[in-house]
């Protein structure tokens, strides 16, 4: 959870950030970005360095790492201090989440697989949620140093847990393949590309800037190199063939799906608070607060239920289906509405959310062991960490370009020849002027004050597109459910499925 929490604590801090250490907008944004890029380059590779290292081993190494460098991040004295201690914490970051799964799934029998994932999902969920209303209230309360260093009591508890609990599994693992030199290249060079693209595109105009053309063919020159490297060497730093399952093969879509909605609406629904309803960030934090308790109380529902021989299928439809309600919800919203208007989506959305994650990451694990396991959690996180990135970057630039179009035909409907728009105009116009302004300074107020209506209407109008979007490629998952081989995980058939093997 600190590890997720970590990906959007720091954005509510960002202008702390640039006011005390001195930077532009551009070089702040690299404090993110350096942490998402570390996360998606050390993801794919953590099933290696755990059969190089020991699982126990690398999972302490993670830990260390990421409490040391959130130490370091809260000591940075300039900016590219910190983006570099960020990129450090986000190695260490990085290894904790399939690390972490894996860990769980091998301590728990087969039949409480879908509990290990409960616990699991709760993290995954609510780490991204609380983020930054807990950024926000540190910043406010303390300063923004204090959003690396609450990492710090929290790893070092977490380091003595592990170090005491978690057994060391490495002998039980094959012997640590040789280092594909060629393969950690190109993995770096194409997805550490694309992550740059994804968290750097929207702000440079995306393909009107040379940099992110550029950035664009090496991202493909790597990702396929990549993938030929890793199909024909015998030594894959990333094992390709593990995506043979097809639970597993579907269950990293579904992952990305779910990374895609859960990070786009935590990131476009508290723009929608704060910039048209004027909310501060601790209260949208705090309005987001039931939506990730209900998220957390109905993962060990949805894990009781599927020990008891529910469908993962049924309940994985039923979570893509409620967050479709969340956000048809959401897409009828409108500049009167308030808190209360929003309790019922989000509860709806952490209902949705907590039946999606148990099944699906029950799905995606389903069947696999010792090698393939450790490669199928890293398969999956990544999925997860690119869906979010590839969501946010769309949504941006869909926010964009969609309030262009709508403030376009809105204001193609305000003429001096409609008789709505004279009248508003005329009442605001002597509105200002028994207000004691001169008739050309309340003519150009009342100008002002449409043009100001227009542009909320037309964010409004956007706002809506974007929740109604995400929720109609909720419910185009639903079909695509009936591709996994697996639809009841319960006892019985986990038993049987084990004596099989």
């Amino acid at each position: 959870m600190i590890q997720l929490i970590d990906t959007s604590i720091v954005n509510v801090a960002v202008p702390h950030i640039m006011g005390n250490l001195g930077a532009n907008t551009s070089q702040a944004s690299w404090v993110v970005t350096a942490y998402v890029f570390a996360n998606v380059i050390i993801i794919p590779i953590t099933g290696w360095l755990s059969e190089f290292f020991g699982r126990k081993k690398y999972y302490l190494i993670s830990i260390g790492l990421f409490v040391i460098a959130s130490v370091f991040c809260g000591q940075a004295t300039n900016i590219w201090e910190l983006v570099i201690f960020r990129f450090i914490q986000g190695l260490g970051g990085g290894g904790l989440l399939p690390t972490s799964r894996v860990i769980l799934i091998e301590n728990y029998p087969p039949e409480d697989l879908s509990l290990a994932m409960a616990l699991f999902g709760m993290g995954v969920v609510i780490g991204p949620t609380i983020g930054p209303t807990l950024g926000g209230w540190l910043t406010t309360t303390y300063s923004w140093r204090w959003i690396f260093y609450v990492n710090v009591p929290v790893g070092i508890i977490a380091f003595m847990m592990a170090f005491i609990n978690v057994e060391e599994v490495g002998a039980k693992l094959t012997k640590a393949r040789s280092i594909d030199g060629w393969g950690l290249f190109f993995l770096f060079m194409g997805f550490g590309a694309l992550e740059i693209i994804l968290e750097q595109g929207e702000r440079d105009n995306w393909f009107a800037s040379n940099f992110i053309v550029w950035l664009t063919a090496i991202s493909i020159i790597g990702i396929l190199a990549f993938i030929v490297q890793e199909l024909t060497t015998d030594n894959p730093v990333v094992d390709l063939y593990v995506l043979r399952h097809r639970n597993l093969a579907v269950g990293t879509f579904f992952g990305f799906i779910m990374g895609f909605g859960l990070y786009a609406s935590v990131f476009v629904f508290p723009l929608f608070l704060e910039n048209l309803l004027d909310y501060s960030a601790l209260q949208t934090g705090l309005i987001l607060i039931p939506s990730a308790l209900t998220a957390a109380l109905m993962m060990p529902v949805a894990s009781f239920l599927m020990r008891k021989g529910a469908s993962a299928r049924l309940l994985a439809a039923i979570g893509f289906g409620l967050f479709f309600v969340f956000s048809w919800l959401m897409s009828h919203q409108s500049l009167q509405s308030g808190a209360s208007d929003f309790y019922l989506p989000l509860v709806l959305r952490g209902m949705g959310l907590g039946c999606l994650s148990v099944p699906i990451n029950t799905i995606a694990m389903w069947g696999l062991e010792g090698h393939e396991l450790n490669e199928g959690s890293g398969f999956s996180s990544l999925s997860r960490s690119l869906g979010g990135s590839i969501g946010i970057a769309l949504v941006s630039t869909f926010l964009d370009q969609r309030n262009a179009l709508h403030w376009t035909r809105l204001v193609s409907n305000i003429t001096r020849f409609d008789y709505t728009a004279r009248s508003r105009i005329n009442e605001i116009v002597h509105f200002f002027k028994s207000s004691g302004f001169s008739s050309s300074v309340a003519q150009s107020q009342a100008y002002q004050a449409i043009a100001g209506t227009v542009t909320k209407q037309a964010y409004m109008m956007t706002y809506n597109d974007i929740f109604l979007a995400v929720g109609v490629l909720f419910v185009i998952c639903i079909p695509l459910l009936l591709l996994t081989t697996s639809a009841d995980i319960s006892n019985e058939d986990t038993e049987v499925q084990m004596q099989a093997e």
